[in-house]
């Protein structure tokens, strides 16, 4: 079952796509919660693969003609490859695949959250083979976070 993402997630990534340079503070204002919130929730949503990118919006009428004609060619070539659209997002469900077997996430998922990560599992079994297999390189990924 996917995750269902509730209007604070849904406000966030819908600002974000107004304006993909707006600051966490700003964000916040907007939608009428604190700035961690926001921080919060804008990583856990990188972390569920539903945020890959910020992408800078290009105005190409602001660029001359030669270079024109190249950004026109590579923007062909992304349009190809399906790199740039709009996605609608009222009722927006995430599909998660589980860190460990790499499987379809049904129901909530089991969470490992760790300096400032958050992975995602189908069961608890994936989540400690995972907190196994990568014990040392968690915390050490802690130790780093701490001293921040």
């Amino acid at each position: 079952m996917p995750v269902q993402l509730d209007d604070t997630d849904v406000a966030i990534v819908k600002s974000l796509m107004e304006d993909g340079r707006k600051s966490f503070r700003a964000i916040s204002r907007e939608i009428k919660v604190s700035t961690p919130t926001v921080k919060a929730r804008y990583e856990r949503l990188v972390n569920m693969g539903l945020i890959k990118a910020i992408k800078p919006e290009i105005d190409l009428s602001k660029v001359d003609k030669k270079s024109k004609d190249e950004f026109d060619d590579t923007l062909e070539s992304l349009k190809k490859q399906k790199k740039h659209f709009h996605v609608y997002v009222e009722g927006l469900k995430v599909k998660l695949k589980c860190e460990f077997c790499g499987g379809p996430i049904h129901g909530k998922p089991k969470v490992l959250k760790f300096a400032g990560f958050e992975r995602f599992f189908c069961c608890t079994q994936c989540r400690v083979s995972y907190k196994d297999k990568h014990g040392g390189r968690i915390e050490m990924l802690k130790e780093q976070y701490k001293k921040r």
